[in-house]
């Protein structure tokens, strides 16, 4: 009889959904018990209610990950907004001045750059897939403790029920619970920025662009919605991320409005606001034997290109071809061995985004007129590079897929 190797996935966010979503698609899916946990109450997404405060860009190669298991039609036939174009520019410059970064889809032969998708909806799609598999989801299940238990994990569950596992997948973001049980150190580097998020209603059509602006403080980004408005995630010193969640619905307009450089023409908040405080993360160890990071539990980049969901997307897919891959060959897919064969395909490109992301964001915060200019002189080069251009948009739009 062939052996069945029960798996555990902790975190019901869209990269844990996705990750037990593959499994169960997978050719291997009869040598699997799959469970997911999650702390928080199952996800509910309301048709026809607001467009929720998060939302995320899913690049391409994402979106064909997603559609793998049968959950992108149910994104795109509800409410997702596809963009055609991308604008980007220094402050310093006009918005559509020679030294604007400009991408256009009908440039590299696509019928879009990427979607604008509320986070909720990605995880309601998921959803509807997993529950016509033989995956266990528990949901409102926190975890008390975790601990290594020969050759398994065992999850003690705070409603006094126990999990065991024979590999955890450890999908519980940023802070992750398991990441720190299992002892798993970080490498932190704070960015003294919060990113405040908002819908806004723009004084004229956003046009299916996607606009970032550096300003000295930091990025301003700007997405297209579906039902015509634009979600701004703006990454700035934390004392002006307060004051733009104590104004006024007009006061914030007004800010964003010039932070902007009216672009949109005049801006009028109208959505919830929230704002989170800034800090890139890496994790020293993806793997353990047993044990393997995806998501923001191994890697947290600035949100300034849109790339944490598409990177955690990407861990997924990778870890559960691994898996596959192994099971086929009579491994056991908690071996390190195995599981190094994810760490070495996903660490270093996440690191490399990381520590891209990070540089981009203190090159467009320096006020030093010699960077400014080089700065300017480098865009204005990116945009007649041909094929250095051309990879490092194909790059992006498979989310870092070769």
């Amino acid at each position: 009889m062939k052996k069945r190797y029960d798996i555990a996935i902790v975190g019901g966010g869209v990269t844990g959904l996705t990750a037990a979503a593959l499994l169960a698609k997978s050719s291997q899916s009869e040598s699997m018990r799959i469970s997911l946990v999650d702390a928080a109450e199952r996800p509910k997404y309301v048709q026809g209610s607001d467009v929720e405060l998060r939302v995320s860009a899913i690049a391409s190669g994402s979106a064909d990950i997603l559609d793998s298991v049968g959950a992108w039609n149910h994104v795109v036939t509800t409410r997702a907004c596809p963009y055609e174009h991308m604008r980007v520019w220094d402050e310093a410059d006009e918005a559509d001045g020679p030294s604007t970064l400009k991408f256009d889809a009908d440039e590299f032969g696509i019928p879009q750059l990427g979607f604008i998708v509320e986070n909720l909806l990605l995880q309601d799609a998921l959803l509807k897939v997993l529950d016509r598999t033989d995956v266990t989801l528990r949901f409102a299940s926190p975890i008390a403790g975790i601990e290594r238990d020969g050759e398994r994990y065992r999850l003690d569950l705070e409603d006094r029920r126990k999990l065991e596992a024979d590999l955890v997948i450890a999908a519980d973001g940023a802070r992750s619970f398991v990441r720190g049980a299992a002892g798993i150190e970080v490498d932190e580097w704070p960015y003294a920025q919060t990113a405040f998020v908002t819908h806004l209603v723009p004084g004229l059509p956003h046009g299916g662009t996607a606009r970032q602006r550096f300003l000295a403080d930091g990025p301003l980004g700007m997405l297209p919605l579906a039902d015509g408005r634009i979600s701004v995630v703006w990454s700035t010193p934390p004392e002006i991320a307060d004051k733009a969640l104590a104004a006024t619905a007009e006061e914030l307009g007004d800010m964003l409005t010039e932070a902007s450089d009216r672009v949109y023409g005049t801006l009028e908040a109208t959505g919830p606001r929230g704002a989170f405080p800034l800090c890139a993360r890496h994790a020293r160890h993806y793997v353990l034997p047993r044990l393997a990071l995806i998501g923001d539990a191994a890697h947290a980049v600035h949100p300034l290109a849109g790339q944490g969901a598409n990177l955690g997307l990407q861990d997924a897919h990778t870890l559960s071809e691994v898996i596959e891959e192994a099971i086929t060959n009579g491994e056991h897919p908690g071996d390190r061995p195995v599981l190094r064969r994810y760490e070495r395909a996903r660490k270093g490109a996440n690191a490399t985004m990381l520590h891209f992301m990070t540089g981009l964001n203190r090159l467009f915060g320096s006020d030093s007129p010699l960077l400014g200019e080089l700065r300017r002189a480098g865009m204005r080069l990116f945009n007649v590079s041909g094929p250095v251009r051309e990879r490092a948009v194909r790059v992006a739009l498979g989310a870092g897929r070769q």
